[in-house]
């Protein structure tokens, strides 16, 4: 008996230990929430990037074909709207203080994460298939001056590439952001609860 009163107390201070107060999640959160930002930060940099270098390939390259501007076109078209999706994701997790409405940053990060989900699947599809329209036309031109062994070695990596960013890349991207999203909206859960518990009594 003495044995069992021992290990019941051994468990009711276990369980002390691990309980962990809001503003201990909400530092927590704090650093998650960073690297989200972050993130999301990098993303929009490097389309911005992307975008300004295939328009200065644009304007300081001359280009002969119709087909490689119609290309470029698509392909801009593609990145500028892939832009105003990934700022307006970005716009949402970083418009409001969490640690002053940790209520409605939990509304904004569900929010997000469905966008997130929708990103990546139908809207990533789109995005694919814009792109690689683009690359046909850019190629028509570019591919006329190369031999045939650097044709079909330019066809072959570039289909590859496009390959493995739609299947390996694109589902290992979804399930590390969705794992991550999901454990930041549980801690902000908790942290609502939490706040909201000593209203109740």
């Amino acid at each position: 008996m003495q044995a069992f009163d021992q290990i019941q107390e051994l468990w009711q201070k276990h369980d002390v230990a691990v309980k962990v107060s809001a503003d201990e999640m909400l530092q927590q959160a704090k650093k998650e929430v960073n690297g989200l930002k972050f993130k999301s930060t990098l993303n929009l940099l490097g389309m911005l990037a992307s975008f300004i270098a295939i328009a200065a390939l644009w304007i300081f390259f001359h280009f002969e074909s119709w087909t490689t501007h119609v290309g470029i076109s698509i392909t801009m078209i593609a990145i500028g709207v892939y832009i105003l999706i990934l700022y307006r994701d970005h716009r949402l997790i970083s418009k409001n203080d969490y640690t002053v409405h940790p209520n409605e940053y939990l509304s904004n990060l569900k929010t997000y994460q469905l966008n997130r989900y929708k990103l990546y699947n139908s809207l990533y599809w789109f995005y694919t298939v814009a792109l690689s329209l683009g690359l046909i036309f850019y190629f028509i031109e570019i591919l006329a001056h190369l031999s045939t062994t650097m044709r079909v070695v330019a066809i072959g990596l570039t289909f590859l590439w496009i390959l493995f960013c739609s299947t390996i890349l694109r589902k290992a991207v979804i399930k590390r952001e969705k794992e991550r999203i999901s454990l930041l909206i549980e801690k902000f859960e908790r942290i609502s609860s939490q706040i909201s518990s000593p209203e109740q009594f």
